[in-house]
């Protein structure tokens, strides 16, 4: 098949295409850097340089393609306004070049930011009306509403948290842990289910290449549960370390975040840690309900939160990021 992958140069995008290169697709991928996409030249990708909002290169990205991957998104802005410029006209430019050329299928990596919290004890399930409690949320669902609103053959799939080789956001729990810390927002408490992003990619072909799985929205994940806390000993159990784990009450986190916000706009730099990024923090539950995946595409997470949490920190080891 053929395939085009967006944000290919990230930690999702370079999993999804490396899935695709195992299948033996045949797969471009648009980029924004030479440099950054000339790491993924052992898969022997296509590049199209140039991003969401060069017009003339996503026409020349998805023309011929079987399926389009859209991984690329912002997660952190200044702004409300810059977020949606970038998540949801961004997305609407490259639906509109597909439907222009009359793309088989569109696969989206949403977030289960745009779907809102879970309750404790009843996981999402896809069915729910969507409720997000952040700008970055909001901008993900209008990013979905382009989808869904396109003359495309569409899946949309909302993972909770990602965690894996190269990511950058669970490295730094494993560097707190390996000081001997935890800080978990709230009382420690707070549900939460995850997927390793070698299963991601997994779920993002199955979610591409079956039919039932056309007009739906999924949430990819392991079905375990965990709490913040738990999530702080099992890194520090993959390492050897006993971590403290460190609640921080709503009031001291929302000041804290507060105070990274204004730090990082004073350096000219944007950052996930903002006042905003509260609302998603003390939720009572971030859960997803992978069985509607699985019934439509027979996809599985192949990794609980102990192994993938094992298979991450060799890899941090042996890349020198630990």
């Amino acid at each position: 098949m053929r395939t085009l992958v967006t944000g290919a140069t990230g930690f999702v995008g370079s999993h999804l295409a490396e899935a695709l290169h195992r299948r033996g697709d045949e797969v471009t991928v648009l980029a924004r850097s030479a440099s950054k996409a000339a790491a993924l030249a052992p898969l022997g990708v296509h590049v199209v340089a140039g991003d969401l909002h060069d017009r003339a290169a996503l026409q020349r990205a998805v023309d011929g393609q079987d399926v389009v991957y859209h991984v690329a998104g912002v997660v952190a802005a200044r702004s409300e306004a810059d977020f949606m410029a970038a998540n949801r006209d961004g997305t609407r430019n490259l639906v509109e070049a597909a439907e222009r050329v009359g793309s088989k299928r569109f696969v989206m990596v949403s977030s289960m930011a745009a779907a809102g919290p879970a309750a404790k004890g009843r996981p999402l399930t896809g069915a729910e009306p969507p409720s997000p409690v952040t700008a970055y949320g909001r901008s993900k669902l209008a990013a979905e509403q382009a989808v869904t609103g396109a003359r495309l053959a569409w899946s949309i799939l909302r993972p909770p948290m990602v965690y894996g080789p190269r990511d950058r956001e669970v490295l730094k729990v494993f560097r707190l842990a390996r000081l001997g810390v935890g800080p978990v927002m709230g009382d420690g408490t707070q549900e939460l289910t995850a997927v390793h992003a070698a299963d991601l990619a997994e779920a993002l072909v199955a979610a591409g290449t079956r039919v039932a799985a056309v007009g739906r929205t999924y949430y990819p994940c392991h079905p375990e549960i965990f709490t913040g806390a738990e999530m702080v000993r099992a890194v520090g159990r993959v390492m050897g370390k006993s971590p403290a784990v460190i609640r921080v009450p709503a009031p001291v986190g929302r000041g804290v975040l507060m105070v990274t916000e204004a730090a990082a706009r004073l350096a000219g730099r944007t950052t996930i840690l903002t006042a905003d990024k509260a609302n998603e923090f003390f939720q009572p539950a971030w859960t997803g309900d992978p069985a509607p995946l699985t019934r439509d595409t027979g996809w599985r997470a192949m990794r609980d939160l102990r192994t993938g949490l094992e298979e991450t920190y060799q890899w941090y080891r042996t890349a020198g990021w630990l």
